[in-house]
């Protein structure tokens, strides 16, 4: 998953759960131009601030093996 494909989810399960950049911005104590940036796939951000953003949605960062051939999942994302 690139940058891009990352924001957009991120968007995607903030606009599922009805919250604003505002209040997740002033929740987390970021600016709304960093969450912006992310969402749009531009910029950097810390990792910090994913896995807070992360965490504040209700999800979690995971790793996983990378396989020679795609998932199910792979292959419906794309």
């Amino acid at each position: 998953m690139n940058l891009k494909k990352f924001g957009k989810q991120i968007q995607k399960y903030r606009k599922e759960q009805k919250i604003s950049q505002s209040r997740l911005c002033e929740d987390l104590n970021i600016s709304r131009a960093t969450l912006s940036s992310l969402e749009n796939g531009r910029g950097e951000i810390g990792f910090k601030k994913i896995l807070q953003i992360i965490d504040y949605l209700g999800y979690k960062f995971s790793l996983k093996d990378k396989s020679l051939f795609p998932t199910l999942e792979d292959l419906r994302d794309e």
